[in-house]
C-alpha cells in the first residue's frame, strides 16, 4: 500500500481487501458501520496492530469516516445534523486522550492562496481563541473555559521552513496537551469531494496522500500527549481541477459544527479537506 494515494483509512482497507480477495475483515482491522439517517454514515476504522499497520500503511489507532450525502447543496438543517454528528464522535475521541480544562493548539495546514489546499488556513481564522483572554482578561469567560489557541504555519514553498520545524518551537513554549491539525488531504473518489470528513487520533504526514510526503506531526516527532486529525475532501488527487465554491462550503460546514451546545473549543483533521471542532 505504499504508493496509494489516499489518505482514507476506509479507502485504503477496501483496496487492499480487493487486491487480496479478502471477502471477511483484514487481520489488524476492526470496522464498524453506523447510519445516522439517509444522508449520513459513519465508518469506524480501528488499526489493531503491526498486521493492520503493514496492509492499509495507516499507524494503530482510530480513523473514523464521515460521508454527509449532498453536503455541497445541503440546506440549514442538514448542516446542523452534520455538525452534530461530527461534534459527537469529536467528543467521544477527545474523551481518551485529553481532560476538559487542558489545553489545546489547532493548526491549519495549508496555503491560503491555493483553493484546494485552503482549507486548513480559513478555518483557523474561525476558531474563537481564548488562551490569551484567560491569562490577561480571565473574568470575561466562563471558569471551566479551555485554554485554546490557534495557527496557520503557512507551507514549505512560501516560508522555508518546515511545518515540524515551526510546530515544535510553539509546542515547546506554549506547551499544549493536544494538537488539533485541520488540512487538505487526497481521496480516490471524486464523489467524496467536499462530501466526507476523516477524524484520526495518530497525528499526519503532509503530503502523503500524494506523494509529497513531509516530515511528520506525531506525538513522537512534536513531544505532545496526543495529536488528532480531521478532514475533509475538496478535490480529486488524480484530477488538476479544482472545485469552485469549496471554500465557501467549507466554511458554512465550519460554522454549523460552532454553533454546538458547549462552552469549550476544540479541532481536527481528515481526507482531501479537514475539520474544525468544538466542545
Amino acid at each position: 500500500m505504499q504508493n496509494c494515494r489516499t489518505d482514507l483509512a476506509l479507502e485504503r482497507r477496501d483496496l487492499y481487501k480487493k487486491a487480496h480477495n479478502i471477502e471477511d475483515e483484514v487481520d489488524g482491522i476492526e470496522t464498524e458501520e453506523e447510519k445516522v439517517d439517509e444522508d449520513i454514515k459513519i465508518t469506524r476504522v480501528k488499526v489493531l496492530n503491526e498486521n493492520g499497520e503493514n496492509a492499509i500503511g495507516k499507524k494503530v489507532g482510530n480513523y473514523i469516516t464521515i460521508d454527509i450525502n449532498n453536503l455541497k447543496i445541503a440546506g440549514e438543517e442538514q448542516i446542523q445534523k452534520a455538525s452534530e454528528a461530527l461534534t459527537k464522535e469529536l467528543k467521544e475521541l477527545l474523551k481518551k486522550h485529553i481532560e476538559e480544562q487542558e489545553p489545546l493548539l489547532v493548526v491549519g495546514l495549508g496555503n491560503l492562496y491555493v483553493t484546494p489546499d485552503a482549507l486548513g488556513p480559513k478555518v483557523v481564522q474561525d476558531i474563537d481563541v481564548t488562551r490569551h483572554i484567560l491569562q490577561y482578561m480571565p473574568e470575561a469567560l466562563d471558569k471551566n473555559t479551555r485554554p485554546v489557541s490557534a495557527i496557520s504555519p503557512g507551507v514549505l514553498g512560501t516560508t522555508g521552513i518546515e511545518t515540524l520545524e515551526i510546530l515544535k518551537g510553539i509546542v515547546d513554549n506554549i506547551k499544549p496537551k493536544l494538537l488539533i491539525i485541520i488540512d487538505a488531504l487526497a481521496s480516490r473518489s471524486i464523489e467524496r469531494i467536499s462530501s466526507t470528513v476523516q477524524i484520526a487520533d495518530t497525528g499526519i504526514i503532509p503530503g502523503a496522500g500524494v506523494g509529497n510526503t513531509r516530515k511528520a506531526l506525531n506525538e513522537e516527532n512534536l513531544e505532545l500527549y496526543e495529536q488528532l486529525a480531521g478532514s475533509l475532501i475538496m478535490q480529486n488527487p488524480d484530477r488538476a481541477e479544482t472545485i469552485s465554491q469549496n471554500a465557501v462550503y467549507l466554511k458554512r460546514f465550519v460554522k454549523g459544527i460552532s454553533i454546538c451546545k458547549f462552552c469549550q473549543v476544540i479541532y481536527i483533521l481528515a481526507t482531501l479537506i479537514t475539520l474544525l471542532f468544538l466542545i
